[in-house]
């Protein structure tokens, strides 16, 4: 249970912890081989190999988030393709419950993304989500990826907050990390970002199985 009087400001990531991430490891280990495979007449398999080679050269950059580099890379009209499959975006067990607890208390919520502004559109117009936050940010905006240095710094001159009186939920490791390193003190993972994958497992910081077990009304 988070310490919930002790913090002021609640960030929350997108996709693997308000929304199943499965949509996302469906649209670009999926759907994207096969209309790559079908645009430059070559194998599903040779189109993912190809695919996982352009991934790793750009992973951990604000490039690997960014739907106009991979229209341009992948010569594929990326925001259509998500629109096309917009029903398979779901929101995590619970994941509602708590931002409307929350959106009624006295805290700050924001919605601080690496999901480019088309992709944030497009999920903010399917789930509505984005009338409980504050603001919701994406990474492009500050020109960082949330994993690269700086970037919780940077956040700051967009919307200020005490580090030690804010907490973060994020799916993503290297995220996690890089907000510790740069000072904010309640850090939160997700147990089973994608749920058609394996639960996560490791003790580096506390993981949320569902977002119920840590209503701030259960706090005794």
């Amino acid at each position: 249970m988070p310490p919930w009087p002790s913090i002021d400001t609640i960030m929350f990531d997108m996709d693997g912890t308000l929304l199943d991430l499965h949509f996302d490891n469906y649209f670009w280990l999926n759907l994207i081989p096969q209309n790559y495979a079908k645009n430059n007449g070559i194998s599903e398999d040779e189109a993912l190999n190809v695919i996982r080679s352009k991934y790793e050269e750009v992973h951990g950059t604000l490039d690997w988030y960014c739907l106009d580099h991979w229209e341009k890379e992948l010569q594929l009209d990326i925001p259509e393709l998500k629109t096309q499959i917009k029903h398979k975006i779901r929101i995590r067990p619970n994941a509602e419950n708590l931002l409307r607890e929350l959106r009624f208390s006295d805290k700050k919520l924001l919605l601080i993304t690496n999901a480019h502004p088309k992709s944030l559109q497009i999920k903010m117009s399917q789930t509505g989500i984005d009338e409980f936050f504050h603001l919701c940010v994406s990474s492009h905006r500050l020109k960082l990826a949330k994993e690269n240095h700086g970037f919780w710094e940077r956040l700051q001159k967009v919307e200020s907050y005490d580090p030690e009186r804010t907490l973060l939920f994020d799916d993503s490791l290297p995220v996690l990390r890089q907000a510790q390193r740069e000072g904010i003190r309640h850090l939160y993972g997700i147990k089973q970002p994608d749920s058609h994958r394996p639960e996560v497992e490791h003790d580096e910081f506390p993981l949320v199985e569902d977002f119920q077990q840590i209503m701030p009304s259960k706090q005794k």
